[in-house]
This record gives structure tokens, sequence and C-alpha cells, in this order.
């Protein structure tokens, strides 16, 4: 008797051993993109020594993204996620190649980048709500801080070898060969993705059609989020944080050129050491899971982040400094963005995730994109004017942040980071932000209903609740969720 045929989908990865091949992928993708992404800045700083140049280049692949994420999400929950990922990996290649011809061809002008930015950002808003539900899908609900710490984890690892290799290609092969080497990276990403199985939930019951309907989904994500108070402040949280602290963070990169006479050795070592600090708190989130409650996590990395940038970027005047203190805030970055997402993942259904997590992107990362606009001018034609060593503001502030090159963007982190510090501790204060992982239930109404029954479990140890009150308030709850499971 011959075997039945086995659907060749069957053999490929599935789960976490899918994860973890589309993981692999995505860090050498990334790390070509980040070679290419310091010669860049490098060859922009030298052709116009203005923050400026450097805070559009940022800008015009961010705002694009960002409106074109709510419309990417909604085609997201409609279409395959891998293909979906797949798009946002083949933009940014053609990208490389356009910019690796303008450049072979002489013609490379940074209004070049500015265009070819564009259209990353266009497709390139297809990547995080594909990948982010992917991974929804793909492994369960215990293992979703691990996941998302390992994929913060690609950024920090692809920042310890990126910024090196570029410095040592732009010696030996020039941008050209580091652009060639980014389109040899974004191809093997796209192959790994078609060696993995990624599981496609059944689509959403409420999903449209047609070109009106697809509108209205790309409004479903913000109306998800606004019926929802406890989601919409916890969003509203990061919508303030980001677009304060936006205001020191662009300018990190041109205050350290400043500081050190444009010295890229020392960039690229402050940038490995930030990003060293990267890898290491993912490796511990992935081992750990983060903290029980993911609001802690996320509120506390606030804090202590922004008051650690401060400190380091923002007084430090020297490499060292920027190494220690880079190192700490980069430590604690994978427990803040992954205690966010486990947070939102298990909240969310995964039919859902596509419109939703791209709302989640627009409003928490909108108003950055308008701050990059204002920081680059900000920064050239006030703040460091104002601390040079007569400027207006020296005497003030020059005790703290030194005087000269770079001492302006250096007090723009120092003030920016100590307001987005204050966010997080106003956030705290709220009841509705605090308590999210208690108002808002579980996607999944059996996983919440455990999670509940193991709060009862601990009132009931610590004696502030009898046995009769916990299967009381526990029959209570599973009757509100319509659930038939064992007490």
């Amino acid at each position: 008797m011959t075997e039945p045929d086995i659907p060749k989908e069957d053999h490929k990865p599935k789960g976490m051993a899918a994860f973890s091949v589309i993981w692999v992928g995505q860090l050498v993708s990334v790390l070509g993109s980040a070679m290419t992404q310091f010669a860049l800045m490098i060859w922009v700083w030298e052709e116009t020594g203005q923050a400026t140049a450097m805070a559009l280049m940022g800008f015009f692949t961010f705002l694009p993204m960002v409106i074109m994420m709510p419309f990417a999400g909604a085609l997201v929950d409609r279409w395959n996620k891998k293909l979906a990922m797949m798009l946002g990996d083949l933009a940014a290649g053609l990208g490389s190649v356009a910019i690796l011809l303008l450049y072979l061809g002489g013609s490379l002008e940074i209004w070049h980048l500015y265009l070819i930015g564009i259209f990353i950002g266009v497709f390139g808003a297809f990547q995080w709500p594909a990948y982010s539900s992917a991974i929804t899908v793909m492994v369960d609900k215990k293992h979703y801080a691990r996941a998302s710490g390992l994929v913060g984890m690609v950024g920090s690892i692809s920042g310890i070898f990126g910024p090196p290799l570029a410095a040592f290609f732009l010696v030996m092969l020039d941008i050209s060969g580091i652009l060639i080497i980014d389109i040899v990276t974004f191809t093997f990403a796209i192959g790994v993705l078609l060696l993995v199985h990624i599981p496609n939930p059944p689509p959403a019951d409420d999903l449209q059609t047609g070109a009106k309907g697809l509108l209205k989904d790309a409004a479903y994500g913000f109306k998800y989020i606004y019926k929802r108070k406890p989601l919409l402040g916890l969003q509203s949280t990061f919508f303030v944080f980001n677009l304060i602290i936006t205001f020191g963070m662009v300018v990190m990169v041109p205050m350290i050129l400043a500081r050190t006479g444009s010295d890229k050795l020392i960039l690229a070592s402050v940038q490995s050491v930030l990003a060293i600090g990267g890898v290491a708190g993912g490796l511990l989130i992935a081992i750990w899971g983060g903290p029980r409650r993911k609001i802690n996590g996320l509120l506390g990395g606030m804090i202590v982040i922004a008051v650690i940038f401060a400190i380091g970027f923002g007084m430090g005047q020297t490499p060292i400094i920027w190494m220690i203190f880079g190192f700490m805030a980069m430590l604690l970055i994978p427990t803040l963005n992954g205690s966010s997402q486990a947070i939102w993942q298990s909240k969310v259904p995964a039919n859902r995730q596509g419109r939703v997590f791209a709302a989640r992107m627009v409003i928490a990362q909108g108003a950055g994109a308008a701050a990059m606009v204002i920081v680059g001018p900000l920064a050239d034609f006030y703040f460091e004017p104002a601390m040079a060593v007569h400027g207006s503001l020296a005497p003030t502030f020059g005790w703290l942040v030194g005087t000269g090159p770079g001492a302006g963007m250096g007090l723009m982190i120092l003030l920016s980071s100590l307001l987005a510090a204050m966010v997080g501790a106003v956030a705290y204060q709220i009841r509705i932000i605090r308590n999210v992982e208690r108002i808002i239930p579980d996607a999944d109404p059996k996983s919440w209903l455990d999670d509940y029954r193991q709060r009862l479990t601990r009132a009931y140890r610590k004696g502030k609740l009898t046995e009769d009150q916990c299967k009381e308030m526990y029959l209570e709850k599973k009757a509100k969720l319509g659930l038939n499971v064992p007490k």
C-alpha cells in the first residue's frame, strides 16, 4: 500500500522552531541594514555637518510608515502573514539597490535618500504588524515576552557588529561594498521565510470588503483601542513619552560626532557597547520571561531608562560615560518592550492584531515623526549656538552639560529625558493604566480565568480572602465570561 502524500507545508518548521528560523533571517537582514545606516549617516554628516539632514533621513522613512500603517494592518489581517513580511524585506532591498546604482553613477544626492526613504517606509509598514501577529500564532502565550525579547535582540546584535563592520568596510570597500552586502542579507531573509510555516488564523468575521471596507478596517484598530480605556491610556502614555524623548534621541548621534570631532571609531564603539547592553537585556528577558506584572516592567522601564539617558548622554561628555550609561539603559529596553508586547498580544485576538497593532504604532510613534522635523533645526539654530562658549544659555546650563560643539544637543537630551521620566511616573498613578492587565480580559477567556484563579489563590494564602470567598468570586467571574470549565 502506498503512503498518502503529505503536504509539503507539513515538513516545514513550526512553532518556536519556525520562530527561531525567522529570527536568524531577520538578524542577518537587520545586520546588513545597520551597516548601511551607519555608512549613510557618516556620508550625510560629512556632506552637511548638520543635525537637520540626519533627522530628515529618519523623518522621510518614518512618516510614510506611520501614515501607511493603518492600511497595512488592515491588509495584514486579510493576507498571508508570510507574504506581508516578505513585502517589507523586498522593498528595503530595492531601496538599497537604488542607492547603490546612484552612488556608482556618481549622482547620489541627499534628497535621493529622502525619496528612497519614503518608498521603504510605505512598504516597511507591513513588516511590524505582520511579524507581531505571526509570533502570536506561532508561540504559546507564556513565551510572548521571551519572543519579544529575542526580537529586540536582533537590533541590539546588529548594533554590536554593524557599526564596526561598517567602519571597516568604509575603508576597504567604501559605501558600495556595504550596500552590496545589505542586498545579499535581504535576499537571505526572504529565502528563510520560504522555509517555515506561519499559521494564518481564521479571518475575523468583521473584515470589510472593497475599497470602502479597507478604509473602515484601517480605522478599526483606533476604535478598538478607544473603546477599551485602559488600553487607550496605555497607548496615550507611549504617545507622550515618545513625543518628548524624540527631542533627545534624534540628536544623540550628531551630538557624539560633534563632541568628538567626527570620530567614526568612537561613534562605532559607543553604538556597539549600547548594542551589547541590548543583547544582554534580550537574553535576560528571554531566560527570565519578564516581571509577573508586565505593567511594572513597562512603566518602571520608562522611568529608569529615561533617567539613565539624562545622566549619561545629557550630562555625560566623554565616551566612557556614554558607554557605561548607554549599556545600562539598553539592558532595560528589552524588558520595557517585551512587557508591552506581552500585554497586547494576550489582550487582542490574533485575527485582529494586524489592525490593532498598526493603530498602536501610529498612536505611539506618530508624534515622533512630527518631532523629527523640529529637532534638527532646533539643534542647529538655537540650542547649539546658545550653548557655545559665550552663548545665551551657557551661564545657566554650562556647568551641567558643558559648552562648545555638541553641548546644545546634550542639553536637549537632558531636558527631554527628564520630562519623559515624569510621563512614566504620572502614568503609574492612573489606576486604569496601572491595572490594565486585570481590567482587560485576555483574548482567550479561559487563559484570563486561569490567571484570575491564580490571583485568588495567592490572596487566600496571604489570608486576604477565605476559601468560600475565593470560590464565590471565581464562579462569578466564570459566569461573566460564559465559560464552562473545571473549578
